[in-house]
């Protein structure tokens, strides 16, 4: 059985950061994320997705991400319910999150010209997890491909026709 999901979006306000009586830290936001299609009014519509991350996780999403910001997630999806004050049973579905990356930097943000098609910016790009393990905590994107070390780009040809030869295709 598989539950994964990516989700692409933006955030609809800051992130909210508790603890747990037990000291564990929780963040919760929203990710709006586009739709494919537009609506009857020929408008994009979107989806506005709870997200929830846990522990080291949560404590660099609420130092990093901001409202507006463009963020790619990756978790499962999780569904719980509570009995409400009123008695009645209250169905909660949100994403928990274990990798979480920051797909632009807050200098493009604030300067207002971030351009379509720039290389990604050097952001903490961070994954927990449930064990509070902490992932990746080094800035950087942590792509295989750097945007300081174009060496290991195998696209990074300037134009130039690439040599590949009959044997070299699968087909």
């Amino acid at each position: 059985m598989l539950n994964r999901i990516i989700l692409i979006g933006r955030l609809t306000r800051d992130p909210e950061l508790r603890y747990t009586p037990a000291g564990v830290a929780v963040t919760q936001f929203t990710l709006a994320v586009d739709r494919n299609f537009t609506g009857q009014n020929g408008e994009r519509e979107a989806d506005f997705i709870p997200v929830v991350t846990w522990r080291q996780l949560a404590e660099t999403c609420a130092n990093y991400l901001r409202k507006g910001r463009l963020t790619a997630v990756e978790g499962r999806i999780q569904v719980r319910n509570y009995e409400n004050n009123e008695g009645k049973r209250v169905y909660v579905t949100e994403v928990i999150a274990d990798n979480v990356r920051f797909l632009e930097s807050s200098q493009n943000r604030e300067g207002g010209s971030a351009a379509s098609g720039a290389a990604m910016p050097e952001e903490p790009a961070f994954g927990g997890g449930n064990s509070g393990g902490g992932g990746n905590s080094g800035r950087g994107n942590n792509n295989n491909f750097s945007r300081n070390n174009n060496t290991q780009d195998p696209f990074s040809g300037d134009g130039k026709p690439i040599d590949i030869s009959d044997d070299d295709l699968p087909f």
